[in-house]
């Protein structure tokens, strides 16, 4: 049973989807549109990473031992991708598209690569390495990221 993953990897599409409605509203001028997508996004991104930080890789480090590996660049990848939002925010609130696109286009290739890392490798070895009791408590803490 892979919960870990499938949930995890539902959360990535999820924030995906949000992403691309934000994008999609700044590249047609919409503002007003593109400030609630892009709110959106960034409260879900920041919930879902809240997961993984707070108790997804916790949860893995307790029971590996492992602290300096994948959950380490994790969390380092984290601080880019919440920096690009950071940016991506100023640009929303300032109207500069050209920047916001240009942004835009960072952040999804890093999230891509940085989810693949996590659904390919961390998700499978958190779901073969947690038991069935530490895969329903990291799941019943988790937030709702919308």
């Amino acid at each position: 049973m892979a919960l870990i993953h499938t949930t995890f990897t539902k959360q990535h599409r999820q924030c995906d989807a949000m992403f691309a409605d934000a994008e999609a509203a700044v590249a047609a001028g919409n503002w007003q549109q593109a400030e609630q997508d892009f709110s959106a996004f960034a409260e879900s991104m920041e919930s879902h990473l809240g997961n993984e930080e707070e108790i997804l890789f916790p949860a893995f480090e307790e029971r590996t031992g492992m602290s300096g590996g994948p959950t380490m660049i994790m969390r380092t990848e984290h601080v880019q991708i919440r920096g690009l939002i950071a940016e991506m925010q100023s640009d929303i609130e300032e109207k500069a598209a050209d920047h916001y696109l240009g942004i835009s286009e960072t952040l999804l290739i890093l999230m891509q690569q940085h989810n693949a890392k996590e659904e390919q490798m961390l998700y499978v070895m958190c779901d073969n390495v947690l038991g069935d009791d530490e895969t329903d408590r990291v799941l019943g803490n988790m937030k709702d990221i919308g």
